[in-house]
């Protein structure tokens, strides 16, 4: 995806996206609070960056501290994190089980340090990856399979901005923060991703069969816009 960085008059970080298949402006800010701005990939860089200024009341209102993990925080759909401070230990340390995220830190440094939390960090993205690999192709075959569905291949990747991708090859893609989503939004990316193996645009004809596999598709569409793919989720989007 096209992009460029910008940034607003007090220094606040800005990127323009380019998307194919984006029809309006779509602002959202991160959960380290950087500000993204989607547009269609006809529309000018400046365009997105205009976008972005013109909102500067609703950017301060929702910029939000960067996101802090919690001991006992459930991470995706099989684990939970706990933070073990040691008083002999000399480095943070993580280790990723069958249920837990155990991150291991010298008692001197509190779990809300920042070199703590970024190994906590990395270790969430490493199990809401291991979960991904696990159950999202399983969950791909079967509704594949009682839909009437063919697709080539699926992997699993961190993406910045998408919670899928289909290709015309027909090899499909989904994004490791899909984890974090309940299971009927997690279920409308699979569709979602499956209708493309069919129709590549986001046209009528998209939506129609769409629609004809999941009756609440555009309904749900609108559900899915307050969640972003990051790991945990920050404020809902804007849109022009």
């Amino acid at each position: 995806m096209a992009f460029k960085e910008f940034q607003l008059e007090d220094g606040t970080p800005v990127v323009v996206y380019k998307r194919r298949g984006s029809k309006s402006l779509r602002l959202s800010i991160t959960s380290t609070g950087k500000v993204r701005v989607t547009i269609p990939t006809w529309t000018p860089y400046q365009a997105g960056l205009q976008f972005a200024r013109s909102r500067g009341r609703w950017i301060e209102q929702h910029k939000a501290a960067p996101s802090v993990l919690r001991d006992g925080q459930l991470v995706g759909k099989a684990h939970h994190l706990k933070f073990s401070p040691q008083p002999s230990a000399q480095r943070i340390s993580s280790r990723v089980l069958a249920g837990q995220i155990i991150v291991g830190h010298p008692a001197v440094i509190s779990a809300d340090d920042e070199r703590v939390q970024k190994v906590a960090r990395a270790a969430c993205i490493r199990a809401l990856r291991k979960q991904a690999e696990q159950l999202l192709p399983e969950r791909l075959a079967s509704l594949a399979e009682k839909q009437g569905f063919r697709y080539r291949s699926v992997a699993v990747k961190q993406l910045k901005s998408r919670w899928g991708s289909c290709d015309q090859s027909q090899n499909i893609v989904f994004n490791l923060f899909l984890m974090q989503l309940p299971w009927q939004s997690i279920d409308y990316v699979i569709v979602h991703e499956l209708i493309h193996t069919r129709v590549m645009d986001h046209g009528p004809d998209f939506w129609e069969l769409f629609e004809s596999v999941l009756p609440s598709a555009k309904s749900m569409r609108r559900e899915m816009r307050q969640y972003q793919p990051v790991l945990f989720t920050a404020n809902p989007p804007l849109e022009k």
